[in-house]
């Protein structure tokens, strides 16, 4: 088994095989070859700027490390941004398709632009961080931390579901493997996603040692089937499949934003999964287990310094 499944489209994408101008990474529907998701990482040095024509796509822009300005539609959001992914949940500002906005930031920085094709047109705002419902999912060593910024029923998108979720060092999330690839009403939802990592570097090592691991395993003949080894900037796309487990190595917190957006998240934007029938069992053991005591590794409390 390799990184990718035999389709053409490469399924993991390497720090910077996908990246393109200002985009350390870019990922729109036609490069990802289906019809929703799209996420950029946009890297700013001190007192740049950037032009985002936001086209037929919702746009979340959201600190990754840095702070940031973001001009749209007359109004000026200023975002506290954070040091990285790993010290705070971060605000965040929604801009609506048709858009025009201008990112700018006097110390630089690094910006996820997480997006969907849609068809309403909302308007601009703001997400504060102390607004961030943070969520500790799982127990013992499924244990994980989930930033649930623009989750469905959270804030408001058209199309778009984002989260964080952070995993600390040995412990496994997105766990049971599950899948959202088909439309059954009130059962599962048809979702694209996209898995976008970063490790945490054990302070002081000096070394890029980070890791973790990602499965994806088909759910239908000739469908995703994907084992990798990820590290930070490092990008798995998700048509189909059930996709889990993400594996933290130990020392090291794994990181993933997940943007997923589909003919399932329209009129009634839900994220409704189904686990896979021979790992579903494990969420019957959690009530007896206690929650990772690392855990959580922030609350929306702890804003960048």
């Amino acid at each position: 088994m390799t990184d990718n499944d035999d389709t053409h489209v490469p399924r993991v994408l390497r720090a910077g095989a996908a990246a393109q101008g200002p985009y350390a990474l870019d990922i729109d529907p036609k490069r990802a070859d289906w019809g929703y998701s799209s996420l950029r990482v946009l890297e700013l040095p001190p007192g740049g700027s950037h032009p985002l024509a936001a086209g037929d796509s919702e746009w979340i822009v959201l600190p990754l490390s840095g702070g940031c300005t973001v001009d749209v539609e007359g109004e000026s959001f200023e975002l506290l941004g954070r040091k990285s992914v790993f010290t705070s949940v971060t605000d965040f500002a929604y801009v609506p398709r048709d858009a025009h906005a201008r990112i700018s930031s006097g110390a630089g920085g690094r910006f996820a632009l997480a997006g969907a094709r849609c068809e309403r047109r909302l308007s601009a705002r703001y997400g504060p961080a102390p607004e961030v419902p943070v969520e500790l999912r799982g127990t013992g060593n499924c244990s994980r931390q989930v930033n649930n910024f623009a989750a469905a029923g959270v804030f408001e998108c058209d199309r778009l579901i984002a989260v964080e979720v952070l995993t600390p060092g040995g412990n496994w999330s997105s766990y049971p493997p599950h899948k959202h690839d088909e439309h059954h009403p009130g059962v599962e939802s048809e979702l694209e996603e996209i898995y976008y990592f970063e490790t945490e570097e054990t302070e002081g090592d000096g070394r890029d040692s980070g890791l973790g691991y990602h499965r994806v395993s088909p759910s239908r003949p000739g469908g995703t089937d994907v084992l990798a080894e990820v590290r930070t900037g490092d990008a798995v796309l998700i048509p189909d499949g059930w996709h889990g487990p993400s594996i933290a190595a130990p020392g090291h917190t794994l990181y993933y934003l997940n943007v997923m957006a589909g003919p399932g998240s329209g009129e009634e934007r839900e994220w409704l999964i189904r686990d896979h029938p021979d790992h579903g069992w494990i969420r019957d053991t959690w009530p007896s287990q206690p929650v990772d005591p690392r855990l959580p590794l922030y609350g929306p409390e702890e804003l960048a310094q």
